[in-house]
């Protein structure tokens, strides 16, 4: 299999269009919906901040594949697989996902190191988030699909202060605000993707 990297912008296209074809086979409507709508808001963040669009609708598209997988599956996966699952994600398994989700689109399609470690964080975000990290994650939580004042004020941040402020706050004022309400375990990794956007924001202004 050729790494997304190695492939033609001819060959890209095929590829997401093998992918669209493949979620709509294996995923509930509901879900493979999210897809697509996650998949075109993530394009209109990649022309903003000028990214390779087509590894972005790639990387967007892809980062739900495993999300309708039974823990027990995601458990099987991973043992099949030699992948490590942290002894937090076996206890809370809200980030599984991702995690198995990157390995299948590494085997799968060829997506590259870069594209699999977006799709493993796009839940939680974690420290020193690439821009494709960030475009993914904020694309999955404000994609069109999506309603509510919330999703809408983080739209507003997103477009007036940039990805950075939308992640903070959606860490700080969505994430684990609903963690505590419901008395869910908080996910280490947002906890150092908020450090680290606060750290970087600090030196920023120094």
């Amino acid at each position: 299999m050729k790494q997304v990297d190695e492939m033609s912008k001819q060959e890209q296209k095929k590829l997401l269009e093998q992918i669209m074809n493949d979620l709509k086979e294996n995923l509930s409507e509901k879900r493979y919906l999210h897809s697509v709508s996650t998949m075109k808001k993530a394009k209109e963040i990649a022309i903003e901040y000028k990214q390779d669009e087509i590894k972005v609708m790639l990387t967007a598209l892809a980062h739900d594949i495993a999300k309708e997988m039974t823990d027990e599956q995601y458990f099987e996966y991973a043992q099949k697989n030699g992948i490590e699952i942290e002894e937090f994600d076996k206890i809370s398994t809200s980030a599984l996902h991702g995690i198995i989700g990157a390995h299948i689109t590494k085997e799968k399609y060829g997506f590259t190191i870069e594209m699999q470690n977006a799709i493993s964080c796009h839940t939680t975000g974690k420290a020193n988030m690439t821009i494709l990290d960030k475009i993914i994650y904020l694309s999955d939580k404000t994609e069109d699909r999506r309603e509510g004042e919330e999703v809408i004020h983080l739209r507003e941040i997103m477009e007036q202060e940039g990805i950075d402020k939308a992640i903070l706050w959606n860490i700080d004022f969505q994430g684990i605000p609903n963690c505590i309400k419901k008395q869910k375990f908080i996910h280490p990794n947002s906890i150092f993707a908020r450090n680290d956007i606060i750290l970087k924001m600090k030196s920023e202004n120094i």
